[in-house]
């Protein structure tokens, strides 16, 4: 049962990626797509391969989702705002050299395009939703037929919202028949944006572990940056300006320029060498697994905090199923669901514990499981409507995964 489970939801997860993983699979995708380094910063990069065409007999009749908002800006004061401060007052004091002065003109830029825009959609980001929508609707349209039902949820949060808008603007362009109900509420945020005290408290003292530390120094970098940027490393301690930490919030800001508009006019990732860039992003993956993913420095339970949605999917679809034609039910929020259910479910193995030093050779690669507006989509087929023995991507029983996540679940909660 356990074996079967794990191997679920493969085809169901639309980041799928089925390719060998050397000892450093990330320094050969970032050389082949440097905006990959950009971990949860990386623009949804769209389907990757074709579906499996479904099994002799079976339609597609119902399904169910969850997936990150699309691109979005990053925050004013602290993503924007220190860095460009910063840099203004080394180049006010004549402490940027050439390429200092570059980089500031470039970050002013940045800085300006996303002004009064915290955290907000991007215009990639709507795309982003209107193109999931879209394939969704060709690749299943019996599910979409007809005057079929909707039903879609976000958070509260406005980039949750506009993702939800575009795609169901999309849905109702290519189908107006289609009865589509929406909302944005509190009353949802147990499931849609589940906080647990417990688990966040074990991933908060994550970081202080000395493996996360040791970890981290081995893999902080900038040195060669701050040579090139500053002329005077002694006027950056005296001004209290961290090198290091600049250094970072420049490659945060280089990272989110392919979700905006600047993508066509620049980039800022020439700043950056190979050995550099990959530094980076493995501090960034550590992080990321030892606050979301199983990591057992955070108890490697991280994932149950998505029990509440997997409960809920669960629930709405034995709800839907038992309805002639059911539709969709769609559901909108962040990433920091989506990384913890993927982990819960064990999708392409990424519930797995292990050592830090293990990831990337072990495939623990976050750019692959949370890149802007990633989904995580449940496809379900039947024979016809008086079919009871449902299947869903990859062609397992729903009664299976019932049966199984249930259980797991409750397990958890009674420990």
């Amino acid at each position: 049962m356990v074996k079967l489970c794990t191997k679920l939801l493969v085809s169901a997860f639309a980041l799928c990626m089925s390719v060998a993983v050397s000892a450093q699979q990330a320094r050969e995708d970032f050389r082949k797509d440097i905006n990959l380094s950009a971990s949860g910063y990386k623009a949804y990069p769209g389907p990757q391969k074709a579906l499996t065409p479904a099994p002799a007999g079976y339609t597609p009749y119902y399904i169910s989702h969850y997936g990150r908002h699309g691109s979005r800006y990053l925050l004013g004061a602290r993503d924007y705002d220190m860095p460009y401060n910063a840099l203004k007052k080394l180049a006010d004091a004549g402490m940027l050299t050439e390429k200092g002065l570059e980089v500031l003109d470039k970050v002013g830029q940045i800085r300006e395009e996303a002004r009064g825009r915290d955290g907000e959609l991007t215009q990639l980001g709507a795309e982003q939703h209107r193109g999931i929508a879209k394939r969704m609707y060709e690749r299943f349209p019996e599910v979409f037929k007809g005057k079929t039902n909707i039903d879609a949820k976000s958070t509260q949060v406005i980039r949750c919202i506009l993702s939800m808008e575009n795609a169901l603007l999309q849905f109702a362009t290519m189908n107006p028949e289609l009865n589509i109900t929406h909302d944005a509420s509190r009353h949802d945020l147990y499931y849609m944006n589940y906080k647990d005290s417990v688990l966040i408290a074990l991933r908060n003292e994550a970081p202080k572990a000395q493996e996360f530390r040791d970890f981290s120094q081995k893999h902080r970098t900038g040195d060669r940056i701050i040579d090139l940027l500053f002329k005077d490393k002694e006027f950056l301690k005296e001004n209290k300006i961290s090198g290091h930490f600049l250094v970072e919030k420049i490659f945060e800001l280089a990272s989110n320029i392919q979700s905006t508009e600047l993508r066509h006019k620049f980039n800022m990732y020439d700043l950056f060498n190979e050995d550099e860039i990959y530094d980076l992003w493995a501090g960034s993956n550590a992080w990321w697994y030892v606050s979301y993913g199983n990591s057992p420095l955070s108890g490697g339970i991280q994932g149950y905090s998505q029990r509440n949605l997997v409960r809920k999917i669960i629930s709405e679809a034995d709800s839907c199923l038992a309805l002639p034609h059911p539709g969709a039910t769609l559901r909108y929020g962040h990433d920091t669901m989506v990384m913890p259910l993927v982990c819960l479910l064990n999708l392409n193995g990424y519930g797995k514990q292990m050592p830090l030093e293990d990831l990337d050779k072990n495939g623990w690669l976050n750019y692959r499981i949370f890149p802007m507006a990633c989904n995580v989509q449940f496809i379900f087929y039947h024979k016809n409507d008086q079919d009871k023995d449902v299947i869903f991507k990859i062609l397992h029983k729903w009664s299976d995964f019932w049966e199984f996540f249930l259980n797991k679940i409750n397990d958890y909660e009674k420990k």
